[in-house]
């Protein structure tokens, strides 16, 4: 595999938000992925393109760092290629999803 190959992290989470508190903890988080470029791809499954593996992994410690206590966060590591292949069974992409793919980030 290409070590410059761009990379797709995806974060997927179920957190709790029985009480104003949980919910507080609920928005930070949520807060903290769009403000680092993540965008919603379904409710709780949040997409970053990074330019390579290295830059994926260092995105999942930053999640890591960032995760609440409670509750339920993965995270996982594809190549944009195999994103790309993602097929949508019901509904269809978003406006975003259709605009944030590798092509803005081709250089001539």
């Amino acid at each position: 595999m290409n070590t410059y190959e761009f990379m797709r992290t995806l974060v997927f989470y179920d957190l709790p938000i029985k009480t104003n508190k949980d919910k507080k903890i609920y928005r930070r988080f949520r807060r903290i992925l769009i403000k680092n470029g993540y965008t919603m791809i379904q409710y709780s499954v949040y997409s970053k393109i990074l330019n390579n593996r290295d830059a994926a992994k260092n995105h999942i410690k930053f999640i890591k760092k960032n995760a609440p206590n409670k509750g339920n966060i993965r995270v996982m590591m594809i190549t944009e290629k195999q994103y790309a292949n993602i097929k949508v069974i019901v509904g269809g992409k978003s406006f975003i999803e259709n605009k944030l793919t590798i092509e803005p980030f081709v250089l001539f």
